[in-house]
């Protein structure tokens, strides 16, 4: 560290991010909306250690994944960082399995850790938001379906309408493989076809070739991923091609039925669509699997993946757990939703009012506070000495939305004037009235 006159110069480390008082309510707010949806459903909250034995977090680790993984010995002991939240559920269900009631359906809202190349958008330390939905040995389609629903209730309550969950099966891709005589190069095609919307489809071509897929097959490849049409038309274009291979009957049926739960779950048909481009590069997907765009703002690229797996703790019991589940990276949603102007970070205060006593007593101005916070208004009470436009100059940094004056009139007649921050309208109110009234100007700000 830099040292001038025995002062360290203050620095944060690349790709460790703090945000600014305003920043942060505002990504507390989207954390709270996130977390209130997921629970609507029944989630349960975890919250794993963020330092995990090494042998148990990296069991199923390796390549680009493994090198990012921040380790360190301790002693004796070797650790390592979480890198997600799916690893640390796995040994969580596994450890303590015979406490737990399936199937077993868990949030978790936390920061998780990779050594990757810090770029804009992209930290090395960063929040995801996981929903899991683990069974005992077996795990309905019903519950592949439900978890677009969950991600339109968040996407919904965040202020979005104008989204696309895009849903596919990794079995039909499979088995289309296999029908084609591909199954051994079935890993690095579905690599990248998942690419595609990154890439392009002369890419992705590319790419296919140098793996090794002949041209026919490559053909046959891409009019596939390119059936279009409505849900419905997809799914009849699907089962009408001449494909015997039963992995490839068995997703597409899987496909039928997570399409019509989801319809039952009254999702409505402009914001999901089956896209057979879908691939999810991670191996452990099995069946289902969910990307989410906001088709407004489509650089940005998905804000919502997952899927289904067939035993998520292989690596700790030998016990069957199939799960099925969906990640937000949100202080990546966060830093892009924000860069595009669709979060406004507003307010420095998770308060709502700013009480500003007009005399030396201070009695009746924390009797005022006392009465907003028992109905649940968020308050700060002004012991400033400085002048009145010092203080209201704070009240307008914080970005307060209501300031209350509560003076000696006010007092006598148990009142408390109210202002307005964003319109500069005043009004004089009762105390028995006041919380009732700020309510609902609070609901409408």
């Amino acid at each position: 560290m830099e040292k001038q006159n025995n002062i360290i110069k203050p620095k944060t480390l690349p790709g460790f991010v703090e945000l600014l008082p305003k920043e942060q309510v505002a990504f507390d707010n989207m954390y709270g909306k996130i977390k209130r949806s997921y629970e609507k459903f029944g989630f349960v909250p975890l919250d794993t250690p963020v330092l995990e034995y090494s042998e148990v977090l990296l069991a199923k680790a390796g390549g680009e994944t493994e090198k990012q993984i921040y380790r360190f010995n301790k002693g004796d002991t070797d650790i390592s960082m979480r890198f997600d939240l799916t690893v640390p559920l796995a040994k969580y269900v596994a450890l303590n399995y015979g406490e737990l009631a399936f199937p077993f359906k868990r949030y978790q809202i936390g920061k998780v850790y990779r050594g990757e190349r810090a770029q804009k958008g992209r930290y090395r330390e960063f929040y995801q938001a996981d929903i899991d939905i683990i069974g005992d040995e077996t795990l309905d389609l019903v519950y592949d379906a439900e978890l677009p629903s969950v991600i339109y209730t968040t996407f919904t309550e965040l202020g979005f309408s104008n989204f696309t969950i895009r849903i596919n099966n990794r079995k039909v891709l499979n088995g289309l493989f296999a029908e084609l005589d591909l199954k051994d190069k079935a890993s690095d095609i579905l690599r990248v076809i998942d690419k595609i919307d990154k890439i392009g489809k002369d890419a992705v071509i590319e790419m296919l070739k140098e793996i090794g897929v002949d041209e026919k097959n490559i053909a046959k490849i891409m009019g596939f991923i390119s059936i279009s049409g409505t849900t419905n038309d997809k799914l009849d274009s699907l089962c009408a091609l001449d494909i015997a291979n039963e992995q490839f009957k068995e997703g597409v049926h899987e496909l039928e039925v997570v399409v019509d739960y989801i319809r039952k779950f009254k999702v409505p048909e402009s914001n999901f669509t089956i896209d057979l481009t879908i691939a999810r590069g991670l191996d452990y997907y099995t069946g289902t699997v969910y990307e989410t765009i906001l088709n407004d703002y489509p650089d940005i690229g998905s804000v919502c993946s997952g899927g289904r797996y067939e035993n998520l703790a292989g690596y700790y019991t030998n016990r069957k757990l199939p799960g099925v589940g969906i990640s937000i990276g949100l202080s990546r949603l966060y830093y892009k939703l924000h860069e595009a102007g669709v979060i406004e970070a507003k307010r420095a205060t998770s308060a709502d009012v700013f009480v500003i006593p007009m005399t030396e007593k201070i009695d009746y101005p924390l009797e005022v506070a006392n009465a907003f916070r028992q109905n649940g208004i968020n308050t700060e009470v002004s012991f400033s000495k400085k002048s009145m436009k010092s203080v209201l100059n704070y009240a307008n940094r914080l970005g307060y939305p209501f300031v209350a004056f509560v003076g000696e009139d006010e007092e006598l007649f148990r009142k408390v004037t109210i202002k307005n921050m964003y319109t500069s309208k005043q009004a004089c109110i009762a105390l028995e009235e006041i919380t009732a009234r700020l309510n609902s100007l609070l609901d409408n700000n």
